[in-house]
């Protein structure tokens, strides 16, 4: 059995999707899966041992690209797949898989998308209230309940990558080590107050603790307020300055972990290490970090979650608030 993914573009959404991966090969033992990705995601899928190879998808948000996504399936149909699970529920999502010809194609019905989709789900949000398990859902047949509990999502970091990686920065793991995961690409209301990650760096930076802040080029400037805030502690911005791949390196190195709601956090997660996950306009009922080893801080006001990529209150409360003794608790 030869199965593709079309995976979603979100660094987090594809780490939430390794479950189905998992349940797939369970019922398929010798499945042969391979991922159609946007290239930022593409390290992700690269760390798991279900992926079998990633197909580089060109399109970026928004981009619909006709012509160029009939050659992807020109080249798809020659792959020979025998089905394809749409991730994502847009329509242009699934038009690639439809032109190739794959002769299984499953999703939720979406958006107008019936004919597209030949094997549809139909979603029940009450009845899977987490991202996780809508994606997981899939492997099961139509209207089949999904057997709990999930897998967890597992990437994979060997000390040899590690190695690798900190040789390739020309950097040392140092005696006690946190990573800072500060920035949050889906927008302001995701993103803890630097003075707090400065507050909570000092007291770290007390405790002999070196502080790694990743995150993308983007997130450099919210690190940069960070350490100008905390200029004792002993803070590098490593922002822009890794790949994806680096990155989940030296995440899998750190002691413990202090995040937003953000890619980095699942990836966090799905490396095993001790994570502070802190939620403001995002909820955790629907984008839980999935490991054991993840302590959530959320002050569950009554604005949120809201969703929004800003406070639409002007007064972001939901993070503001959030004093950093009680994520400096959950650290220790």
């Amino acid at each position: 059995m030869k199965a593709l993914i079309v995976a979603p573009s979100w660094i987090g959404d594809t780490v939430l999707a390794q479950p189905l991966f998992m349940r797939l090969h369970e019922h398929t033992p010798n499945l042969e899966l391979h991922a159609l990705a946007p290239r930022w995601v593409a390290p992700v899928l690269q760390r798991m041992p279900e992926i079998s190879a990633v197909i580089d998808s060109p399109f970026g948000h928004g981009d619909l690209s006709l012509k160029k996504r009939w050659q992807l399936a020109r080249s798809l149909a020659a792959a020979n797949f025998d089905e394809v699970y749409v991730l994502p529920n847009s329509l242009k999502s699934a038009l690639v898989p439809f032109m190739a010809g794959i002769p299984e194609r499953i999703g939720f019905t979406g958006e107008a998308r019936r004919g597209l989709i030949n094997r549809r789900h139909t979603l029940d949000k009450m009845v899977l209230p987490e991202m996780a398990e809508r994606f997981a859902q899939l492997a099961e047949p139509v209207g089949a309940p999904l057997p709990r509990p999930l897998p967890l999502p597992q990437l994979v970091s060997t000390p040899a990558q590690q190695d690798a990686t900190l040789a390739a920065l020309a950097i040392e793991r140092p005696a006690k080590l946190a990573v800072f995961c500060p920035g949050a690409e889906y927008g302001p209301a995701k993103r803890w107050p630097t003075r707090h990650f400065a507050t909570l760096a000092k007291e770290l930076d007390a405790r002999g603790y070196t502080i790694w802040m990743l995150g993308s080029p983007k997130d450099a400037p919210v690190s940069d307020e960070i350490s100008a805030q905390a200029p004792e502690a002993r803070l590098h911005n490593l922002c822009g300055k890794t790949s994806l791949d680096q990155a989940i390196d030296l995440i899998a190195a750190a002691d413990f972990v202090v995040c937003n709601d953000s890619g980095l956090m699942h990836v966090a997660a799905a490396v095993g290490r001790p994570l502070v996950a802190v939620y403001g306009s995002s909820s955790p009922g629907f984008t839980p970090p999935l490991s054991p080893k993840a302590r959530v801080i959320s002050l569950k006001l009554e604005c949120s979650p809201c969703f929004k990529r800003e406070c639409p209150l002007g007064h972001l409360d939901c993070l503001e608030k959030l004093a950093p003794q009680r994520v400096l608790e959950a650290c220790l």
